[in-house]
């Protein structure tokens, strides 16, 4: 009996092996594809064929303009809709948490049709307003539309953080004679710190990823996803998956550093 239950923990256990890496495999195979095909000497389209191992591509990258363009495009877009999305959307979740007004719940429904319905149905709905009211498509319309789908997120992380809040510290901050202002900047953001950064990086993740609603509203302006896909009608050359590499690497460092604490200063703290 003792042997069976140990055969049987054993195929358990290998069972458990193979599914998280058939699991890990469907997750990652297409990354390591991409970083893969960066490095191939390949020079014919559609560039699937593997010719060699080369670094030619991330010297050609730099002399393409219009995809480094679309990039740095890409980066302001990201960046002016992720600080707008999550100002908007603290003031928001604390002003909805905080006060009482007719038509709350109404708010916390509509909070949510972003969240829900297509983006398609998102990018249609846009381009009808930008048309109707004269507004020419471009970089602001690119920013005002990632902030319109990136502010839910931001208050829902918020409004996450606010759940467990003690709002007892604010009255006790304001008793020792600070304001209201003074409160808030030294008592209530701190509290919400890590709601607001979970918020920015999610708004900044989603404006950066975003294909379906900038294809409505971009009207010149190429961010770097519509560039891409724009390139699959002739194969993707191996620059994009060279600069799509570098994003990934610069990535992986950055979140290396945040969770080793090195950013955030946790090893000096210790000291």
């Amino acid at each position: 009996m003792p042997m069976k239950k140990r055969d049987k923990e054993k195929s358990k256990k290998w069972v458990s092996i193979l599914f998280c890496s058939a699991v890990y495999l469907f997750l990652f195979l297409p990354i390591f594809v991409v970083v893969a095909n960066s490095f191939n000497a390949t020079t014919s389209k559609p560039y699937l064929s593997w010719k060699g191992f080369s670094f030619d591509w991330y010297i050609k990258l730099w002399s393409n303009s219009s995809l480094l363009e679309s990039f740095g495009d890409t980066m302001l877009i990201a960046l002016a809709s992720t600080v707008l999305s999550t100002v908007i959307g603290t003031l928001g979740a604390v002003g909805i948490y905080r006060y009482r007004f007719k038509g709350k719940g109404i708010i916390n429904g509509l909070l949510y049709i972003p969240v829900v319905i297509p983006e398609i149905v998102i990018g249609i709905a846009l381009l009808t307003i930008f048309s109707n009211t004269g507004v020419p498509r471009g970089m602001l319309t690119l920013i005002l539309s990632h902030v319109s789908f990136c502010v839910p997120y931001v208050i829902f992380n918020v409004r996450a953080r606010l759940s467990g809040y003690d709002r007892s510290i604010e009255e006790a901050s304001m008793d020792l004679g600070a304001n209201r202002i003074v409160t808030f900047f030294e008592i209530t953001l701190p509290v919400l710190a890590p709601g607001i950064a979970g918020g920015a990086l999610l708004a900044f993740t989603l404006s950066i990823d975003d294909v379906i609603i900038s294809y409505f509203v971009n009207g010149q302006t190429k961010t770097y996803p519509l560039k891409v896909m724009e390139s699959i009608k002739s194969g993707v050359s191996p620059d994009v998956n060279a600069l799509s590499t570098i994003i990934l690497v610069g990535t992986t460092v950055l979140v290396f550093l945040t969770q080793s604490g090195i950013l955030s200063g946790k090893h000096n703290k210790a000291r």
